[in-house]
């Protein structure tokens, strides 16, 4: 069944958007405007308005078209180009519809942060876009500024049935090759697949320039492994069946995702990419607010 749009933009959804931004607005001024200002700031920069010649202004700034008509000597304001472009990278193979006992399944909390971050590029006048993959991108939307952006992105998620195998790696290479210009880049998956030629594909991004946010998003339930006796997993893409010893395999399975979130946060940090491990748990609005305010810290 096609989940209706309002599913994610139902009021309460959209109270926690709004809190998010009253309470957040100066760190995610900060955040995209610090982050992503133009690497030419000081030379490439768009007239603002004039206003009058105070001492200390610099001579060269001043209008004289407007002192030949005014005999006055008025500066022209100019303010930086910050824009940034954002591309939202959604995956939704099967995998992602995977919940154990919390309200929402992985693609849903995925596109509760994307559509969040949607809202507040846009309320920073900065363009959105949308691509979403399983095996490689099937939808994808342009980046815009308009407010009606938001619902855009959220008309487009809610006809995504998650279904179908992932190729993380093969659907971002193609993401590196559409985009002809500096982006954030901010993905949105599990990470459930081979993890050398996903870092591969990741470092092919930021060698190309643009900046990457990676949102590590796991049901809690594979965060913490709570069950307990035999249990039957299945494999959401393969299909395949596995029983287990739930108790007698706890410390392994929790290490071992424990080293594979590692691995991605050191792989991550060393080619300047910001890695966010979250899980299902955790409230978005308050888990991107951290994720945020961490960000402005380091700047």
């Amino acid at each position: 069944m096609v989940r209706a749009v309002e599913e994610y933009l139902k009021p309460e959804v959209v109270r926690q958007i709004a809190r998010l931004d009253l309470r957040a607005q100066f760190i995610v001024r900060g955040f995209l405007q610090g982050l992503h200002a133009s690497p030419y700031q000081g030379f490439s920069v768009e007239f603002s308005e004039h206003r009058k010649y105070t001492a200390g202004d610099d001579p060269k700034d001043i209008d004289w078209l407007v002192y030949a008509k005014t005999d006055k000597h008025y500066v022209k304001k100019f303010e930086a180009e910050t824009n940034i472009t954002g591309y939202l990278v959604v995956d939704t193979s099967a995998s992602m519809a995977y919940t154990y006992r919390q309200q929402l399944t992985k693609l849903e909390y995925s596109i509760s942060l994307a559509a969040a971050l949607c809202w507040l590029m846009i309320h920073q006048q900065d363009p959105c876009g949308l691509m979403v993959f399983d095996e490689k991108l099937h939808a994808s939307l342009p980046a815009r500024s308009k407010r009606s952006q938001i619902a855009q992105v959220l008309s487009v998620l809610a006809k995504v049935k998650p279904s179908g195998k992932t190729d993380i790696a093969r659907s971002l290479v193609q993401v590196a090759a559409m985009l002809r210009h500096r982006s954030l880049v901010m993905v949105f998956s599990d990470l459930l697949a081979d993890p050398e030629p996903v870092r591969d594909a990741l470092l092919r991004l930021r060698h190309r320039g643009h900046d990457v946010i990676l949102f590590h998003v796991l049901d809690e339930a594979e965060v913490r492994f709570p069950f307990e006796g035999m249990v039957e997993f299945t494999e959401p893409e393969s299909l395949d069946r596995l029983v287990v010893d739930a108790d007698a395999a706890r410390k392994q399975y929790v290490a071992g995702v424990e080293a594979f979130r590692e691995d991605y946060r050191k792989t991550c940090f060393h080619a300047g990419i910001d890695y966010v491990p979250l899980d299902t748990s955790m409230q978005f609005d308050r888990a991107l607010l951290g994720y945020l305010s961490s960000r402005r810290n380091r700047f």
